[in-house]
């Protein structure tokens, strides 16, 4: 793989710097602060000082004023520091400029949610939308990567004074990104047969979104039984897990959990990571987990409404769940939560508590998309009562001379495949027979 921004060391001491304009956005400002220590400390780095800064305006040479700085530059040395991260979005040119002011490695936000994405990646589905963002993220950066970039070369084919070694560079890195997309492609490809598998056995699909260390990972382990890596950490999973689950009334769903969700998410990873986000807009509905004792709970719960927007899945049937609530010992923030959300479900990953009213919640939304049904179905087709077994909750079977008549609750889907079996019920109009060739066979 072609090195975009290649390292001297491994930097060891950290100094953060967050700036904002609007005095009533210094709260914000400082969470998101927090937050940024917490992303580079995940990427093993200690965090020695941190800086929140005014300014009037955003300059164009170094975002801030030249006399902050060179203050923050002092304090830097002061610190001794072998890295400024920013909470903000730096231009190519101001990374540069800051790089030659403070003669230490100057990184963003960005950046930063990157190497924790390529640290992360595990499949080849994950590594290949990591290397993809990263090279968008850092084509207009090689300029601070390399020291030769102004030298031409010339040679058979060559025209003019001959290419520079950045348009070289660019144009390798070009070639590269086109071959990314390709394989994504691919991949995508791939899911969308496996998720096309799924919808010929047409159980319902709910995936479990939010914001990033809220505990999805650990509600789907929890429901399911799966073995999903479970960790205190930001992004500690990238890739989709989809696990079946038996609700009390025995019908079945499919759980998928996705990537969680942060503020100031990277352009280049929401683009790069619509093939794992779509699972998200394709399921029945939602279960969108919120942490419960975060005190910004109501920020995170926008952030990953505006994702879903993105991927027009905000309009899809959702069921709020507030996690961690055994770490909310304020009665009066249970009641505020309560109030704003009252069709939430509150419940503890980690003691139990509320479980059993989610899965009743849960499947109450399964029914939602489901009927009860009577069907009469040819004695030679067992398979279709095998399906409607696996599909769906069968309640009673009678075998006559000449049928199978089946009781059973069925999603739509699977009643509109088996319509021309099915009995009408008073004011249904006629099914269409959607198997009448399969039914001669």
């Amino acid at each position: 793989m072609f090195e975009i921004k290649p390292r001297d060391k491994i930097v060891e001491r950290a100094l953060l710097v967050g700036a904002y304009v609007d005095a009533a956005d210094r709260a914000d400002a400082d969470d998101l602060l927090d937050e940024l220590a917490e992303l580079v400390r995940t990427l093993g780095i200690p965090v020695v000082d941190r800086q929140l800064v005014h300014m009037r305006e955003p300059q164009a040479r170094y975002l801030l004023g030249s006399g902050k700085a060179e203050e923050l530059c002092d304090r830097l040395k002061a610190q001794n520091c072998d890295v400024i991260i920013f909470d903000n979005e730096l231009t190519p040119a101001q990374q540069r400029n800051w790089e030659q002011l403070s003669k230490v490695t100057v990184i963003d936000r960005a950046e930063v949610i990157l190497d924790i994405f390529g640290m992360r990646a595990q499949t080849r589905e994950a590594r290949l939308q990591v290397d993809l963002a990263r090279m968008e993220y850092s084509l207009p950066r090689l300029t601070r990567a390399w020291g030769h970039l102004g030298k031409q070369g010339g040679g058979i084919g060559a025209k003019g004074e001959g290419e520079s070694q950045l348009e070289q560079d660019r144009r390798k890195i070009r070639g590269q990104m086109d071959r990314l997309r390709r394989e994504i492609e691919e991949v995508r490809r791939a899911r969308a047969t496996q998720r096309k598998d799924r919808k010929r056995a047409p159980v319902p699909n709910a995936a479990i979104v939010g914001y990033t260390n809220v505990g999805k990972s650990s509600l789907l382990r929890r429901l399911t039984g799966a073995e999903v890596l479970v960790e205190n950490k930001l992004f500690a999973t990238l890739d989709t897990t989809t696990r079946k689950i038996a609700l009390p009334n025995k019908q079945p769903l499919l759980l998928t959990d996705t990537v969680g969700f942060v503020r100031k998410l990277p352009h280049e990873l929401v683009e790069s990571f619509n093939a794992t986000l779509e699972e998200a807009a394709l399921s029945d509905f939602l279960i969108h987990v919120l942490d419960a004792s975060h005190p910004r709970v109501m920020e995170f719960y926008n952030t990953t409404m505006a994702v879903l927007e993105d991927l027009d899945a905000d309009t899809k049937q959702m069921l709020v769940v507030f996690n961690k609530i055994d770490r909310v010992e304020d009665p009066l923030a249970r009641a505020a939560l309560r109030r704003h959300f009252p069709a939430a479900a509150f419940v503890s990953v980690h003691t139990g508590e509320g479980l059993d009213d989610l899965i009743e919640r849960i499947g109450d939304f399964v029914a939602k998309n489901t009927s009860q049904f009577e069907l009469h179905l040819p004695l030679g087709r067992t398979d279709l009562l095998a399906r409607l077994h696996r599909d769906g909750v069968v309640h009673a079977v009678d075998y006559t001379d000449l049928e199978i008549r089946v009781r059973a609750t069925l999603p739509d889907r699977t009643r509109a495949d088996l319509g021309e079996f099915v009995v009408p019920r008073d004011g249904d109009a006629p099914a269409e027979p959607l198997l009448k060739s399969r039914r001669a066979e």
